[in-house]
């Protein structure tokens, strides 16, 4: 008997992105974050998706709630270490708002290479 996991909306929606954006732009591509799928652009990740939450590469600059992002925190993967600056965990309850995220993601990673 074979177990098929079913794929959440939000695993879904953001394979939608993936495909969206590495069709879209030459210099996007699958990647991976901490064991997590994602997307990267020249090498460096800017975006993926962890347990109905995506991850993005945003810069310290960046403000959710001047986006009217109301479920956001910074992402802190290490017990003993402070939390990656920059980077945020965005819940699937926004996943409306991924697609924008995700190319402010890409265009601020554009400006670090």
């Amino acid at each position: 008997m074979i177990h098929q996991l079913a794929m959440s909306d939000a695993e879904a929606h953001f394979w939608n992105l993936v495909h969206r954006f590495s069709s879209s732009y030459p210099d996007v591509e699958l990647g991976k974050m901490m064991r997590s799928d994602g997307l990267k652009y020249q090498g460096k990740v800017f975006a993926f998706f962890f347990r109905d939450e995506m991850g993005f590469r945003l810069g310290a600059e960046f403000d959710p709630e001047a986006q009217h992002i109301l479920y956001a925190k910074p992402l802190s993967p290490f017990k003993t270490k402070p939390p990656l600056k920059g980077w945020y965990m965005i819940d699937h309850r926004e996943m409306d708002k991924w697609e924008k995220l995700t190319e402010l993601a890409l265009q601020f990673t554009k400006t670090l290479t």
